[in-house]
């Protein structure tokens, strides 16, 4: 299958639908600076992900999706902390962390694709 638009890289929706859990786990939560770190880290891999795409250079979509990829790993280094200081439970932060790795790894593919 082609890709033709940045909304038919899965990686793209998997970032997507981690940035959703992301913003819906952490709505209510006080620590205003952690939460909109979190969420920023998040939206940028979706962003990254789009912008590359949308530059329709191999080269700068590669640069583009390692940009992703080190907001990706901002996120789970954040959801480490987000366990350790309470901020979610466990089977939440599972969830996130385990979907932030998946996120990774398509990420990795992707680059390796455009070699």
């Amino acid at each position: 299958m082609k890709i033709e638009k940045f909304e038919d890289i899965i990686a793209w929706e998997k970032a997507k639908s981690l940035t959703l859990k992301i913003y819906l786990h952490l709505k209510d939560l006080k620590d205003f600076a952690f939460r909109d770190q979190i969420c920023r880290a998040s939206v940028s891999i979706m962003n990254n992900i789009a912008e590359g795409f949308e530059r329709k250079s191999d080269n700068e979509f590669k640069h583009f999706l390692f940009i992703a990829k080190g907001s990706c790993g901002e996120v789970r280094s954040m959801l480490y902390l987000a366990k350790a200081l309470n901020y979610m439970h466990e089977e939440e932060y599972l969830v996130l962390f385990n979907l932030s790795c998946e996120v990774s790894k398509m990420l990795s593919g992707l680059i390796k694709s455009l070699k």
